[in-house]
Formats: structure tokens, C-alpha cells, sequence
């Protein structure tokens, strides 16, 4: 047997690039095996490590000799790196997790994926999944975040209705509403979409932004920093894993499912056709829906699961029933990856942005 020496031993931070909005780093951290080596899964991912690590614990547990290397990426660095393997046809990861469903779709669907071929497909809902080769693994909802301290009078707006009437009716949101910048942020850009396609209210809300404005950023974790030292009052379309999380520990942020409706995403996970070890990752998959694989996301991270999600949900909903969308895993999300499309939506949340003339 191989003594450990350590937990975790970080082999690198590479490959860093400058948008032309954001700091992107493509960061590499490997797990050692707990035994004698025998492999070592290489898992892609946009999720936060802090959020993956005690899945990686669990599956360590239960497989001593396998090592794993997570690497950490933005959602369309990710894209691109799987991409572009996919058409070299060359190994990247054994398995690719994102938040940033439609390019998951596509890259399904473009035979960049092996079918999974597991039984845990059965338990999930038809929506959670295609083709037998992308699962949804969480059930994630799109929330608005605020400062406790900036709503103490009248209290938040708890939906979009109300976000609206509140940019409109004063000045107190100008310049303190966060949220993604779409053209990095591939949930974000998500989102935005399917706003659009939602309700009616897609056009008033994003005109507000602009009048009020609204601040971009490229993550979750950069909304909820300005909305929790009151740099930002609400953080719009807030990942709501992150959100839920953050604000178990910090108490000056709120957390609103809104009523009007609220998307849910499944973060979804494949494994690609070029994987070296695809028995790891369907292990791994299989995990993460197992009852102890739920307890582990449900408990420790607020990752739900398809499987758990909607009642916890619920009980955060102040005994109403929240009008949860899921966002299905499906072809219809190409459309938002329709290059005509896509420049056209992006021209018009650009012009809604940009703050009239005085």
C-alpha cells in the first residue's frame, strides 16, 4: 500500500487567459489514491471543487485505488476545449460535467458521447436526460440573491413584477443589481434565453437593467460577493446552489425562489467517446444519484438532484408551491446555440444595456 501523504495536492493553475470582460483560469487539482494506484479519473467540470470534493471523497472511499484529477474551468473555456478534442478526435476527460446545458446538448448530440448504459437512467425524469448518454445530476434553481440590509422597510421584490415595478418606481436599484454577463457565461446566457422565451415580462425587465445599470459578471460567486457587501442590492438569475450555500453561512443575504416562475437546471454530465476509463466515470455518475450520493450533494452543498430537488425545494417556498420550470435536457435547447439567433439576441440585451441619454 502507497501512504497517502495528502488529501489533495494542487499540480497546477495553467492556461490562463484574458476575456474581453473577464480573468479566466483553467485550474487542475489531482486527489491522490487512498491505496495502491490502479487509475486515475479525470473528471472536466464548471462546478466549484469546494462543491465537488466530498463526492470525490465518497467515490474515493469506495474506490481506494483510484486517483482523481478534477479540472476546473468557465463554462466556455469547457465548451471549447471539449469541442475541440471531440472533433480531434484525442482524450480530454473521462467525464464532462457543465452547467451550461445547450452546449452539453450539442456536443451529445454531434457523437462527441458514449451511451452510459446504466440502470440509475431509470430513476430519473424523462427531462433529466437524453439519449441515454447526457444525465441531469442536480436540480438547481435560477434565484434572485439580496442585501438583507437595503430591503429592511419594505422587503425585497419576490418576482419579476415586482423587480420591474421596483426599477421603475425609483432610484434606489441604480447601479446596484448584478448579474451574468451572457456573452462569457454560458448558464448565464442560458437563462437570458429562456427568459425570453418564458414571459412576457422579458423586454421590461431587461430595459430596467439598463436604465438602473445593471453590472455583469462571469460567476455566481462574483454576483453574491457584491450582494453581500452591498455593492449590489439583488443579484438576478443567481445559480441557486451557490446562493443557498453562501447564504447558510452569511447572514446578510436572502435568498428568493420567484414567483412567477423559477427555471431549474440539471448540471449535466456525459462521458465522452474518446474517455480512457469509462467505468470510473459511470461509477462516478451512478454515485452522485445514489441515496448516498444525495445525501452527500443534498446535505453538504446544496447540489440537489433531480430526484430530491422539488421537495426541498418546496420547503424553502414559505409553504406555497413554487412555480418551478425545469429546463429540459432536449434538442429544443439548440436553439438558443443558432448562430443568427444568438447574434440577435446578444444585439439586443447589448442595446437594452447601455443607459439611455440623459
Amino acid at each position: 500500500m502507497i501512504r497517502r501523504s495528502t488529501f489533495l495536492s494542487v499540480v497546477s493553475v495553467a492556461l490562463l487567459s484574458i476575456s474581453n470582460s473577464a480573468y479566466a483560469a483553467e485550474t487542475i487539482t489531482r486527489f491522490d489514491p487512498r491505496g495502491s494506484e490502479s487509475g486515475n479519473l479525470i473528471i472536466a467540470s464548471v462546478t466549484d471543487l469546494d462543491f465537488m470534493r466530498p463526492l470525490i471523497s465518497a467515490f474515493q472511499q469506495s474506490n481506494p485505488g483510484v486517483a482523481v484529477t478534477y479540472i476546473e474551468d468557465t463554462s466556455n473555456n469547457l465548451d471549447a476545449s471539449v469541442s475541440n478534442a471531440c472533433s480531434d478526435r484525442v482524450f480530454y476527460a473521462d467525464l464532462v460535467i457543465s452547467s451550461s446545458i445547450a452546449q452539453q446538448v450539442r456536443l451529445v448530440n454531434g457523437g462527441c458521447a458514449r451511451v452510459i448504459g446504466s440502470p440509475v437512467l431509470s430513476s430519473l425524469p424523462d427531462w433529466a436526460q437524453w439519449r441515454g448518454e447526457l444525465i441531469g445530476l442536480t436540480y438547481e434553481p435560477a434565484v434572485m440573491v439580496y442585501n438583507k440590509a437595503a430591503f429592511t422597510e419594505d422587503g425585497p421584490p419576490r418576482s419579476r413584477f415586482d423587480l420591474i415595478d421596483l426599477m421603475r418606481q425609483s432610484g434606489k436599484l441604480n447601479g446596484r443589481i448584478a448579474t451574468y454577463d451572457i456573452e462569457d457565461s454560458g448558464v448565464g446566457y442560458l437563462f437570458a434565453f429562456q427568459d425570453s422565451t418564458e414571459a412576457s415580462t422579458w423586454g421590461r425587465l431587461i430595459e430596467g437593467f439598463g436604465r438602473n445599470n445593471v453590472t455583469t459578471f462571469c460567476c455566481s460567486s462574483e454576483v453574491i460577493d457584491r450582494v453581500a457587501d452591498g455593492r449590489a442590492y439583488i443579484g438576478y438569475n443567481v445559480l441557486g446552489s451557490y446562493a443557498l450555500s453562501r447564504a447558510e453561512k452569511d447572514p446578510r443575504i436572502g435568498v428568493i425562489l420567484p414567483t412567477d416562475y423559477t427555471l431549474v437546471l440539471a448540471r449535466a454530465g456525459y462521458i465522452p467517446r474518446e474517455a480512457r476509463d469509462a467505468t470510473a466515470a459511470r461509477a462516478f455518475l451512478e454515485l452522485a444519484l445514489s441515496p448516498r450520493g444525495r445525501a452527500i450533494l443534498d446535505g453538504e452543498t446544496w447540489l440537489l438532484t433531480p430526484l430530491s430537488g422539488p421537495a426541498a425545494l418546496a420547503r424553502l417556498s414559505d409553504g406555497g408551491a413554487p412555480a418551478l420550470r425545469p429546463i429540459p435536457l432536449s434538442p429544443a435547447l439548440l436553439v438558443s446555440l443558432d448562430r443568427a439567433k444568438r447574434v440577435r439576441f446578444l444585439s439586443q440585451w447589448r442595446k437594452s444595456m447601455t443607459p439611455p441619454n440623459p
